[in-house]
């Protein structure tokens, strides 16, 4: 799996996360979907990947995710950031996976803030 980030979407992440979010998870996030079929794609911004993760060739930031997940995604995708919209998007050549792709701190010293 190869993620492409866009110069606006990496400014964008650190203006929102800060520099040091830079290890994140893609995911097909299900919560509250019912079926595991139907998720939607989240970006999480983690402290470090999970034992057996798979890492993402990537431009720029770290990115990681499940084998098992692997399925709901292209081999290539994109996240930019549309300003218009104050949105990311993400997309391969084949779909647009989200116009407004939710990107969540998930990193354990933000949790006690």
């Amino acid at each position: 799996m190869i993620i492409q980030w866009s110069e606006d979407a990496i400014a964008e992440v650190k203006n929102r996360f800060g520099a040091d979010a830079a290890v994140w998870k893609l995911v097909s996030d299900s919560e509250g979907c019912g079926c595991s079929a139907s998720g939607v794609a989240t970006l999480w911004a983690i402290d470090a990947p999970a034992g057996g993760d798979l890492q993402a060739e990537s431009n720029s930031l770290e990115v990681w995710y499940e084998k098992r997940q692997e399925v709901f995604f292209d081999d290539l995708m994109r996240v930019t950031y549309q300003p218009e919209h104050r949105a990311f998007k993400l997309a391969s050549d084949g779909q647009i996976y989200s116009n407004r792709l939710k990107l969540e701190d998930k990193r354990k010293a933000d949790a006690a803030k």
